[in-house]
């Protein structure tokens, strides 16, 4: 069954192709080739204001450059999100994206019964791809994915969206050709299962 496919690219430079660039399109080749539809964002080619204080976010109304980037948001059944890991979190240009679409009205509910189930954009999974410069293993057993943790459970479920996979690249700085080209196959095969 095809599914309407999403994908953030969340690398905060449009100037230079990286790994966040190739790893979306390997996605989106193999999540078209088993006839889904897909629809491709990247923050960093919108030009819009960060949010600067909570009645903004409340009650103003998203900019209108990121309008389009909300109705994507709404029309997809699966989200995949991609970013680096800057400073041990997503870069600062993807958080100011994510609170500048994901507002009351639109993702959370404006006067929820549960603040706890508050979250309007139910009916939608995700998987999040982070690529690092440190291994993997360090990140998860280490810092125990924090950041990754926290994008999980304090935005994506919070908003409704469940379930959300995972995966992380690490060793991204230095990576050779070869197991850059192995990670898009494995990011193709995910994108033909729409997973």
């Amino acid at each position: 069954m095809s599914k309407h496919i999403l994908i953030i690219q969340g690398h905060p430079d449009s100037a230079r192709q990286h790994l966040c660039h190739a790893l979306a399109e390997a996605y989106a080749d193999g999540a078209r080739a088993a006839g889904n539809s897909v629809e491709t964002v990247e923050p960093a080619r919108i030009g819009f204001a960060l949010l600067t204080d909570a009645a903004q976010w409340q009650h103003g109304d998203v900019p209108p450059p990121l309008r389009p980037a909300q109705e994507a948001i709404a029309r997809a059944a699966h989200i995949v999100l991609i970013y680096p890991l800057w400073l041990g979190d997503m870069p600062a240009l993807l958080k100011g994206f994510l609170e500048q679409v994901l507002r009351p009205g639109f993702a959370i509910a404006r006067t929820p019964a549960n603040p706890l189930k508050a979250g309007l954009l139910g009916g939608r999974s995700a998987r999040v791809i982070v690529t690092m410069g440190m291994p993997s293993l360090v990140y998860r057993a280490f810092y125990r994915a924090h950041s990754l943790r926290s994008l999980r459970r304090n935005i994506l479920h919070f908003v409704g969206i469940a379930p959300v996979s995972t995966t992380i690249v690490g060793g991204a700085g230095a990576m050779p050709p070869e197991r850059a080209a192995r990670w898009c196959a494995r990011l193709r095969r995910l994108g033909e299962r729409g997973a």
